[in-house]
């Protein structure tokens, strides 16, 4: 396990990451697709971050871990809908599902850890 200043690092270099990926959405067209992908970022961001956490979920002591995984599925469902409505009636773009797919893959992963563990 890395140490603390190991872990900040790496968080900060994760969130750099991010900040770049949301200031290159100001780049999209402002056509009807453009838009569609800037309203996404917020939900991709969010999608992510939950994914990104649930890897940890083992970290926590069990009420904290179980309060993570439902806080995690609103927070799945949520960012699922958002994408839904910033992409109107069109089908996600497949790395969207993806996203969706490694955030229930969390949930399912923490859950199970949870179930192997008695903490």
């Amino acid at each position: 396990m890395p140490d603390r200043d190991d872990a900040r690092l790496t968080w900060t270099v994760l969130l750099g990451r991010w900040v770049e990926f949301a200031q290159s959405a100001v780049a999209l067209p402002d056509d009807a697709d453009g838009r569609a992908w800037k309203a996404a970022v917020p939900a991709i961001i969010g999608l992510q971050s939950l994914a990104m956490a649930l890897q940890h979920a083992g970290e926590l002591d069990r009420d904290e871990r179980l309060l993570g995984i439902d806080r995690a599925r609103v927070g799945i469902e949520r960012y699922t809908d958002e994408l839904r409505r910033a992409f109107g009636d069109q089908s996600l773009h497949p790395m969207l599902d993806e996203l969706i797919l490694d955030a229930w893959s969390g949930v399912k992963q923490a859950q199970a850890i949870d179930a192997a563990r008695t903490d």
